[in-house]
């Protein structure tokens, strides 16, 4: 999380349904310790009233061009006080003005005179978001440095389906935290494994391990937040990779071996997570293997093991590896920091944290044991990276 004292958000609401969701997000980040100036266009105000905006952020709503300031210069100071705008919703017509350089109401020259980044919430009609002219626009604001959070994909207002659906405001707080927050691991690379991985034992069958993924995501989520360029490699899980993650999809712990050493050689951190199946089936049945009375027998053959062929390379990178046991937690999983030559591993119970939100884990290194109380997964991975970086120094 970033400090949040003394900084400030202007939050620019432009004209749609998806307005009501600014009021609640002027509420998070007010809770979270943030000033909140709002501004709204006149379509917006058809939608949201300023008064709510006033209530919400404590302060008086802007609206106008001609401004409450003395000398009818809002749009030149606002900006001049505040960390960062987001204009949420963002219409398809002030994406369009923003893309043009347009200027023509408060917030569009607000946004055009800024001396702070920006960030936009799209939401539109799923028809309106995958028109060309609005792809053009927005590939235009990307190169232009605007931060583009969402939109999600979703039932609509209009009773329609598909993406467009503007970010929830907890996305987009988390997003803004990141742009705002410490940045202490930028110009670096983290690669991690997640998820399990999937050996096939015919075309409709397989082995795998039990895994979410949830605990390699949210590390991925974490590095971002601290500002690296994060490649996420996860096998088959049912999660989305976090905003301004480069997600690698694979199935086989050999995908998983192949895609880690086309990286590694990039990676200033590596994140081991995954749960990679130990063996695989030697010779996997082409067609899919009958059922019948007869008991089956498989030659299993050994998987390459990831994590002690980077440690093993002559100038590896930071190195973490995450040890699951179901029992003598600690013995067995220093047995396995030392076996791989870890600088840091991370052991948890398998019966109390796989599928689980939150995890209670014990991080080894060379200078002992550290327990990590039970807490949210978000919050462990932000604690670990923390301690990883106490260590590289």
């Amino acid at each position: 999380m970033p400090d949040t004292q003394g900084k400030t958000i202007i939050l620019g609401i432009t004209g749609g349904v998806a307005a009501y969701k600014a009021a609640e997000l002027a509420r998070l980040w007010v809770k979270a310790g943030y000033g909140v100036q709002a501004v709204m266009t006149d379509a917006a105000m058809h939608f949201v009233g300023p008064a709510t905006l006033q209530a919400l952020s404590g302060r008086p709503v802007l609206t106008s061009l001609w401004g409450t300031a003395g000398n009818g210069m809002d749009h030149i100071h606002a900006s001049r006080h505040a960390d960062l705008i987001v204009v949420d919703p963002a219409s398809a017509d002030f994406i369009a003005k923003l893309a043009q350089g347009r200027a023509d109401d408060l917030l569009s020259a607000l946004c055009l005179a800024r001396t702070c980044p920006l960030a936009i919430a799209p939401a539109m009609n799923h028809e309106m978001w995958s028109k060309a002219a609005t792809q053009r626009n927005l590939e235009q604001l990307r190169v232009d440095g605007i931060k583009i959070i969402g939109p999600d994909a979703g039932e609509q207002a209009c009773g329609e389906t598909g993406l467009g659906r503007m970010s929830e405001p907890a996305a987009i707080l988390d997003a803004v935290d990141i742009l705002l927050g410490p940045k202490p691991l930028a110009g670096r690379t983290v690669l991690i494994t997640a998820g399990p991985t999937f050996e096939p034992v015919d075309p409709v069958r397989g082995m795998s391990n039990l895994s979410s993924g949830k605990m390699g995501y949210a590390l991925a989520q974490a590095a971002r937040e601290a500002g690296a360029r994060v490649l996420l490699i996860s096998g088959p899980v049912c999660l989305d990779a976090p905003s301004g993650v480069e997600r690698i999809n694979v199935t086989t712990a050999k995908d998983m071996l192949d895609a880690v050493f086309s990286h590694v050689r990039d990676a200033s951190i590596f994140i081991s997570v995954a749960a990679v199946a130990d063996f695989r089936p030697a010779k996997p049945a082409a067609r899919k293997i009958k059922k019948d009375s007869a008991s089956l027998t498989l030659e299993l053959v050994p998987n390459v093991d990831i994590l002690a062929s980077v440690t093993s390379l002559p100038s590896p990178p930071f190195c973490i590896g995450f040890a699951a046991e179901s029992e003598n937690l600690a013995v067995n999983a220093e047995i396995k920091r030392k076996n791989k030559k870890l600088p840091m591993l991370v052991a948890n119970l398998i019966q109390n944290s796989i599928g689980q939100d939150a995890a209670e884990l014990l991080i080894l290194d060379e200078q002992g044991s550290h327990p990590l109380p039970v807490a949210d997964k978000l919050v462990q991975a932000r604690l670990l990276l923390r301690h990883a970086q106490s260590l590289i120094g």
